[in-house]
């Protein structure tokens, strides 16, 4: 199951899963992503910024609004890539070092289809016990996104020696390079070039 490519040159993905600086970094090396945008997705307008979302009861999670070309990499794949290499989805609001529910692994349809698609995905990953506990992954329809302040953006190429990216980001993006080689891009598309 998947959403199909139809005539659309351009289509927006929301995924939370964990810090966004690792997502961003993951779906930016993504062929046929055109941009990732860190931010947040769940709450008001006006609880999103980073020291308020950061208390972790906003209601927001921190996400990434992918645009892409459906012609060249689909939703599917890109759910795909975000169930096995962006975070670890059977983990309730944390990822790794961050805990709280705006760490929490969450997908924001931006329709039907799409609920669909990430429904269907959930079901069968937790039918084939591909993962040793049950999916935490939730399906959050309805939400803005809100975009993250600047200095969120494109964090691991401005920060490739900070020990958190080292540590928790960065391998992610190698272990992207090698299982998905075919859509794996070497230059990240950027926020900010």
């Amino acid at each position: 199951l998947d959403v199909p490519a139809g005539g659309a040159r351009s289509a927006t993905a929301v995924l939370a899963g964990g810090c966004f600086w690792g997502v961003q970094a993951v779906f930016q090396h993504v062929e046929g992503v055109t941009q990732a945008v860190s931010g947040y997705a769940g709450g008001a307008a006006s609880t999103a910024d980073y020291e308020t979302v950061s208390v972790g009861r906003s209601g927001h999670a921190e996400a990434v609004k992918i645009t892409y070309d459906p012609a060249r990499v689909s939703y599917g794949k890109l759910l795909q890539i975000y169930f096995s290499v962006a975070h670890d989805p059977t983990q309730r609001n944390r990822q790794g070092p961050d805990v709280g529910p705006q760490y929490r692994s969450a997908i924001f349809p931006a329709d039907e289809g799409q609920h669909r698609v990430a429904q269907a995905y959930i079901a069968q990953l937790d039918g084939t016990g591909a993962y040793p506990r049950p999916l935490a992954t939730t399906v959050e329809d309805g939400a803005a996104f809100y975009a993250a302040e600047a200095y969120h953006q494109d964090y691991l190429v401005r920060h490739p020696d900070s020990l958190y990216i080292v540590v928790n980001d960065q391998p992610k993006v190698e272990n992207l390079a090698k299982a998905y080689a075919t859509v794996y891009r070497q230059d990240p598309v950027l926020v900010n070039p």
